[in-house]
């Protein structure tokens, strides 16, 4: 404790420039984290959460209780995360390497601005914009194709819809750190391929890629902490919550989102969440431990 508080009076601009991130952290992270212990209460709104009974793990059970509507959302959840992941890697590379590479610099910052425009657009407003385009009486698809299809009713075709609508929202801001990355390359490597016979393609391939494997190496790790986390939006908002599409669109969080709309019970809804941040820390300390094992430099500890 005196060694901390030596070095925190030594290092001082430092801790204040990190305090209030601290702060915020452990106000938004840490304080509502004890929320959790609903899910092992029965929750009674007289007396509130503190003096509520406990039930053990009943709400965990009545989670279980339903097994097809479990498993359906586990392997949707589980699906999703696998296609956007490589997906979404792999684009996320391609579109940095490919800004990387343009000759006008300057066009490539303008074309940097516009991919990264679709992140700032809430899939409230994406809602809109999809429907528009599968509508089945006025929307584009149908008319330019001269379709009839009621997309709304049709599960098989949503996850491609979903991971069309998922890429285009964002690609352009997950090619950002890729971009960061590439800029931070010595130019002299690329000028050294270039002496022993090396076209673009190669260059990209001897001198590009390996400079971003340390970067693709965290981002995976990160992601898999959220293995069993979706974006609630994408998954409520655009697909409309449409019953229909439940088959292939419900995952956990929208599970979860709607049963804290449609029942009174939050105590089953913490335990779902419980069990989501419970399975995401036990998949990224298993990843993180296989990582080291191959390449200790990219793992994250």
């Amino acid at each position: 404790m005196k060694q901390l508080l030596k070095n925190t009076a030594k290092h001082w601009p430092y801790f204040l420039m990190a305090l209030p991130v601290v702060i915020i952290l452990f106000l938004f992270a840490y304080v509502p984290m004890a929320g959790l212990i609903m899910a092992f209460k029965k929750l009674d709104y007289q007396v509130g959460i503190w003096k509520s009974p406990f039930c053990g793990f009943d709400n965990f059970k009545f989670l279980f209780a339903s097994k097809d509507i479990l498993i359906n959302m586990t392997k949707n959840t589980l699906m999703y995360y696998v296609i956007f992941t490589a997906i979404g890697t792999f684009l996320n590379i391609v579109v940095a390497i490919s800004f990387d590479q343009l000759i006008l610099k300057k066009l490539a910052k303008v074309m940097q601005s516009i991919v990264i425009i679709p992140v700032f657009i809430s899939y409230a407003a994406v809602q809109f914009i999809v429907f528009a385009y599968l509508n089945t009486n006025t929307g584009m698809i149908n008319e330019v194709f001269n379709l009839s299809t009621r997309w709304y009713s049709t599960p098989s075709a949503w996850p491609v819809i979903l991971t069309i609508v998922k890429m285009w929202n964002s690609v352009g801001y997950g090619s950002v750190l890729y971009m960061s990355v590439l800029a931070g390359v010595d130019t002299q490597l690329y000028e050294a391929a270039k002496i022993d016979g090396a076209n673009k393609w190669k260059q990209i391939w001897h001198v590009s890629l390996p400079s971003l494997i340390p970067m693709i190496s965290v981002m995976l790790l990160l992601s898999v902490g959220s293995m069993m986390h979706s974006d609630t939006g994408l998954f409520y908002q655009v697909t409309r919550n449409t019953g229909t599409l439940y088959p292939t669109t419900r995952v956990v969080d929208s599970y979860v989102l709607n049963m804290i709309l449609h029942t009174s019970e939050p105590g089953f809804t913490a335990a779902a969440s419980l069990l989501q941040s419970v399975i995401g820390t036990v998949m990224i300390l298993f990843a993180n431990h296989v990582v080291r094992k191959i390449e200790p430099d990219n793992a994250l500890f």
